[in-house]
This record gives C-alpha cells, structure tokens and sequence, in this order.
C-alpha cells in the first residue's frame, strides 16, 4: 500500500521527465510529414490524414468490435505466459537441476521464428483464437521465465544468513529480501513479454484469423489502402504506449529503486 502511495505521489515528476520522450515523438512526426512530402500521399499519408483516420476508426463498431477482440487474445495468451513462465522460472531458480534441464528448451523456444509458431498453430488448432492464443503464449512465455530465473538465482546468502543472525521471522524475510529482489527482475520481464504479445497477436490475425485488429490491417492492404493501415499501426503502438510509459514504467522505476 506504501508503495502504490509513494508512486501515484512521484506520478506528475514521472510525466515531467517524460518531456524527453514527447519531444522525440514530436521530431518523428516532422521526419514522418517530410517523409509524406517526398513520397506523396500514397506510399505514405501525412501525420494529419493518418490522425483524421484514428479518429473516423473509433467512430465505427466494426473496429471497435475488432479490438476488443485483439485485447481479448492479448489478455489470454499473456495471462497464460505470465502465470506459468513465472512459476516455471522461480522452480527452475530455486532448483538448480530444473534450472539445467529447462536451459535447452528455453534456448528452443527462444530461437525460434514467431512466424514458425503460427504457421505450426495453424495446422494444430486451425484458423481461429486459440491459434492466436498458443502463439503468443510460446512466444512470450520464455522471457517470464528468464525473469523470473534470474531473480531466483541471483538473491545473494549474504542477506539471508544476515536475516538469519537476526532471527528474522520467514514471513518478513521473504517481504522485506525475497520478494523485492526476485520481483525487481520479473516485472521488466512482464513488460517485455507484454510488449512482445502485442506485437505477436497482431501478426498471428493477419496470418490466422477473419477478425481482430490484424484482420482489419490484412484488409487495409489487399485494398491499398494506406491511410487506414498506417491508422492502424498508429492506435497499436500508441496504445502499447499508453500501457507501458503511463501505467507499467512508473511501478517499473519504484519496484527497482533498491538497485540504487
């Protein structure tokens, strides 16, 4: 409860220092307008009509519909990537035998082509959400477990014979040593892997599905039509965006000021 305290109190400092980062959405948006200027309308839209189509997007319940759909399949495939990558990692953290045996699967897992787990789902489950779901479960899940591997395996003995010296009762010790230490390490992981299932569920509806955001998007370009699918790039980045620098960075800044 501090916690959540001391970070809606640091919110507005948060959003002060952010003024770097606005700054430099602002440069790319000039760079974009230039870019529109030398390829016309076409190949690239201008920051203006791509805007103008954002809105006339939010306006229509097909994309709406289509949305929540994709939030939906983000929600699953994450949820299911962050509860078991996390129990994993800590097992594999605490074991180091299961640590062993787990390093080569995660190494499989983590090399291989996103775009090889799709077309594999889609001859498993066939074209539908749990083709989508699977995808950005076995594509996220391996950096939880990373996460959550390496917050195990790098608690320092100091701090615990030291918490032992002093008797410290094993509830507190894992309050107060444990679980700050090993959360500071899958928390970043989460948002990764957040980031990573946003991106993956686009890809997979493009390639698997009738519905869904990347649908919408695999629509625009059979149609040619451009400003609806850069419209479309703009709403998915910005609300990743949203997600991660308003909501996920300021609990990210709190939950690793031990570092320091």
């Amino acid at each position: 409860m501090d916690a959540l305290k001391k970070i809606i109190k640091d919110f507005p400092k948060f959003l002060w220092s952010g003024w770097g980062s606005i700054a430099a959405i602002f440069l790319f948006i000039a760079a974009w307008d230039v870019g529109n200027q030398i390829y016309g309308d076409m190949i690239l839209p201008s920051p203006l009509q791509s805007f103008q189509s954002v809105l006339e997007l939010f306006k229509d319940k097909e994309f709406l519909d289509n949305l929540s759909i994709t939030i939906d399949r983000v929600i699953v495939g994450f949820g299911l990537s962050l509860s078991i990558g996390t129990i994993l990692g800590l097992i594999a953290g605490f074991f180091v035998t299961a640590s062993v045996a787990s390093r080569p699967i995660i190494t499989i897992l983590m090399g291989m082509p996103p775009i090889a787990w799709i077309v594999l789902a889609m001859i498993w489950f066939g074209m539908g959400d749990m083709t989508v779901e699977f995808t950005v479960f076995v594509a996220s899940m391996p950096i939880v477990f990373i996460g959550a591997l390496q917050g195990t395996r790098t608690l320092e003995d100091k701090f615990e014979e030291m918490a032992d010296t002093f008797k410290v009762p094993k509830l507190m010790k894992f309050t107060d040593i444990y679980l700050p230490h090993i959360f500071s390490y899958i928390f970043p992981a989460w948002v990764s892997a957040l980031g990573m299932a946003w991106k993956i569920v686009v890809m997979a509806e493009l390639l698997a599905t009738s519905d869904g955001i990347g649908a919408a998007l695999a629509m625009a370009r059979s149609q040619l039509d451009t400003k609806t699918a850069l419209a479309l790039v703009v709403i998915m980045i910005a609300l990743l965006m949203i997600v991660e620098y308003v909501f996920l960075e300021p609990i990210k800044k709190e939950v690793e000021k031990w570092r320091d």
